[in-house]
Order: C-alpha cells, then sequence, then structure tokens
C-alpha cells in the first residue's frame, strides 16, 4: 500500500518532468505516477529516488558506470516518441533497474507483452526481483545481447534501446511487425541523439530527433567511441568518437600550463546550444573532436562553457601535437548548471565562446576550432531537431542522399538538414 508521501514524491517527480520543456503525455504521466520507482532502487532513500536524477547503480572495477536508473525527463521522452498502445508487444535492448520496463508494461496493459533484455545476468537478475516485488511479475527478463534482440517473443510492435547504439542490428528489422517502431540513443561520433525510426521499405527514416545521454552499448554492437581518464586524482576525461591514441596523462600537463593561444569566436551561445547544437555540429564536421570533462573541483576547465551536475565539460579537438577547446572568456562569469540562476527563470545565460589552443599546434588548432563555430553560427546554429537521419542497411546498392554520412558495421547513416 502506498503512503501520501510516495505518493507526493512521485508526483513531484511527474511535476518536474512535465516542466522541463517538451509536453509530456498522459499515458505517460500516468505511468510515472503509478510505478513506484523506489522499489526498482532497494536501498536508495525515496527522496533521492524520486527526484528527477539518473542514478548509477552499478560501475565497472575501474569505476566506470556500467548501469543506472536514467533521468525520468529523457525516459518519460523516449516513451513519448515510442508512442505505446494498450495491447502491443514492446522490447526493451537494456534491462537496467527493470524500472522503465515496467512503466512499459503500464503502457501496453495485461493485454499487452514487455521482454527486457541485458548483457549481464546479474543485473538481469536484479531487474526481474524488482520487477516481480513492484507488482510487474510478467515482463519477460533476458539475460542475452541485445543486438540479437529476442526471437521467441517477436514480432513486436515497438523496439527501444535504453543504451547508447551506434548502429541498428538486423535482427531489430527482422523482429519489428511492418509499420512498427524503434527508439534508439543513437550516437553519431559521440554525439548522442534519441532517434525514432520507422522502416519504409528500403531504409530507416527517423520521425523525431531529441538529444540525450546514455551509456554505450556493449557486445557485439558495441560501438568505438572511447574514454580515456587520468590515473591521477585528477579524474580528467577525454572521450573520443574513434580509437584515436590521444595520451591522457599528456593532454593534462598541457592543460596545467598556460595556453598557447586564444582566439574570440564573435559567436555567442547558451549552454542547451552547444549541447544540442554546436556538439551535433563538430561530430558531423571536425574529424578530431572529442569531449573533455572534469569535476567542478578541479583547476583545468574552470573556464569550461558546460557545468552539468558536478562536472565541468567542454568540446575540443584534438591532435598528435596539441588540442583547442571551447571556453568562456575570462571576464564572464560561469553559467550555472541547467536549471538553475538565470535559467529557472525562464532566461538561460548567454556568453560568447572564445576557444584556447594548448600545445605547438594549439594556435593552428584554435584558429580551426574558431573557424568551425563561426560556420555553425553562419549556418543558423542548428540544433539536433533540424536534422534528419536515414538509416541504410549494408551492404546496399541504394544511392544515398546528401548529407553527412557516418558508417557503421550493419548501417550507412546519412545526416543532412531536415
Amino acid at each position: 500500500m502506498d503512503s501520501p508521501e510516495l505518493s507526493r514524491l512521485r508526483g513531484r517527480m511527474v511535476s518536474q518532468v512535465a516542466a522541463s520543456g517538451r509536453p509530456v503525455s498522459d499515458a505517460v504521466a500516468q505511468a510515472m505516477r503509478a510505478v513506484p520507482r523506489h522499489l526498482f532502487l532497494p536501498g536508495t532513500d525515496p527522496e533521492l529516488a524520486y527526484r528527477n536524477e539518473p542514478i548509477v547503480t552499478r560501475r565497472s572495477a575501474d569505476g566506470e558506470p556500467t548501469s543506472s536508473s536514467s533521468q525520468p525527463t529523457i525516459m518519460a521522452y523516449m516513451l513519448d516518441q515510442l508512442a505505446v498502445a494498450p495491447g502491443q508487444r514492446v522490447l526493451e535492448i537494456g534491462a537496467g533497474t527493470g524500472y522503465n520496463a515496467a512503466l512499459l508494461a503500464h503502457l501496453v496493459g495485461a493485454a499487452g507483452a514487455v521482454v527486457t533484455v541485458d548483457l549481464d545476468e546479474d543485473v538481469a537478475d536484479q531487474a526481474r526481483a524488482h520487477l516481480a516485488v513492484a507488482g510487474y511479475p510478467d515482463v519477460t527478463v533476458v539475460a542475452a545481447d541485445g543486438a540479437a534482440g529476442y526471437p521467441p517473443g517477436a514480432p513486436y510492435d515497438r523496439i527501444i534501446a535504453t543504451v547508447g547504439v551506434s548502429d541498428l542490428a538486423p535482427a531489430w528489422r527482422e523482429q519489428l511487425v511492418p509499420g512498427g517502431r524503434i527508439v534508439v540513443p543513437l550516437d553519431l561520433r559521440g554525439s548522442q541523439r534519441s532517434v525514432t525510426f520507422e522502416w519504409d521499405g528500403a531504409s530507416w527514416q527517423s520521425r523525431s530527433v531529441i538529444p540525450c545521454g546514455f551509456m554505450r552499448m556493449r557486445g557485439t554492437l558495441a560501438g568505438p567511441e572511447r574514454t580515456r581518464v587520468t590515473e591521477d586524482t585528477r579524474e580528467l576525461a577525454l572521450t573520443l568518437p574513434d580509437d584515436r591514441d590521444v595520451d591522457i596523462d599528456a593532454l593534462a600537463g598541457l592543460l596545467a600550463a598556460a595556453p598557447a593561444a586564444e582566439r574570440a569566436t564573435r559567436v555567442t551561445a547558451a549552454p542547451t546550444q552547444l549541447f544540442d547544437g554546436l556538439g551535433l555540429w563538430l561530430a558531423l564536421h571536425e574529424p578530431r573532436w572529442g569531449v573533455l570533462s572534469e569535476p567542478a573541483t578541479g583547476a583545468g576547465l574552470a573556464r569550461a562553457p558546460l557545468a552539468v551536475k558536478d562536472h565541468r565539460m567542454t568540446a575540443g579537438v584534438f591532435g598528435a601535437d596539441g588540442f583547442a577547446v571551447l571556453a568562456r572568456p575570462s571576464a564572464q562569469p560561469a553559467p550555472g548548471p541547467p536549471g538553475s540562476g538565470p535559467a529557472a527563470a525562464g532566461q538561460p545565460p548567454v556568453f560568447e565562446l572564445t576557444v584556447l589552443g594548448y600545445g605547438p599546434a594549439g594556435p593552428d588548432l584554435a584558429a580551426e576550432l574558431a573557424a568551425q563555430v563561426q560556420a555553425w553560427a553562419m549556418a543558423r546554429r542548428p540544433g539536433g531537431s533540424d536534422f534528419s537521419i536515414g538509416g541504410y542497411p549494408r551492404p546496399g546498392t541504394a544511392t544515398l542522399p546528401a548529407g553527412a554520412v557516418i558508417e557503421r558495421p550493419h548501417t550507412t547513416f546519412v545526416v543532412r538538414p531536415s
């Protein structure tokens, strides 16, 4: 039996989700009010469980997060992208705590069916236990590589991935009904977007695109993205969309020194534009791009343009003899995390971007990165929703449309202005 306090906390969480900037359907809001998230996070104080925040539930031996309960806001957005209806059959890739599968089960009702697949057997076991305790024992939980889907439960009306993917598995198309749809956090060279895809008979075509951030899929469909972290207490992390060999400790040493060059861009932007727009632009146009982050207590990225929870983040270009990153001019105050300060009053902080170059190649890289920022501004600052994405199975003979091309083992993606 639910207590009034738990009902209040769930209601508060749903109100925060609804106020996050995008409409949330009544069906999804009702599911979030009904499903007890705290039961999927045993040992977590309900006050924390019902915050509109992601919660890491498992880490690797080196401290990297491997499983979590995602932020309720992005879960709600993706469920609305999926457009689940009562009676449908749904396949979920990435069981996590089981909470999202419970939301799906609530949406499809007694006449529907939900299957959730996770690579880690212990994660699957815990999700199964959580679902049983929360009152959703009919959800099928499978320990397997999600790239193969789950043929015994096919065909599916909807397929959703709750882990970042860099490719679309052929099995997903084979197990989807005609007219069905899939929603995946798609890795576009390190810049993630939650994409709704439908199959038009020859290719996947996007129906909606929104920014997101998820842990990457492991197993046979794991993408090329790699993160390197310093071995000391600085916890400086560099995420690259490929397997370039960048010495993170040497990079940290350069970052601790004065920059070799500073270039003004004369381009102003808000933090949301950097995440949704400029980051995607760099991913599509700059093969040397990457993302650098450190704890907010660090000193190397004090002028980073993004503050996300307890970390500072910036994007840049990284070469063999130096690197260049986006920054704020030193005379301007740092913007707070999204949702704080002016942003909470509907006035997101805006600042002029500058570029800092480090190492022997720093001046040249700074000039090139500044030129990319200016090109993005000249193109009218496109964000993720301003692009459409086509996925063309490989091998294929179809003539590809114009756009930025990203080759993956099973799919050629083409990203183009919508």
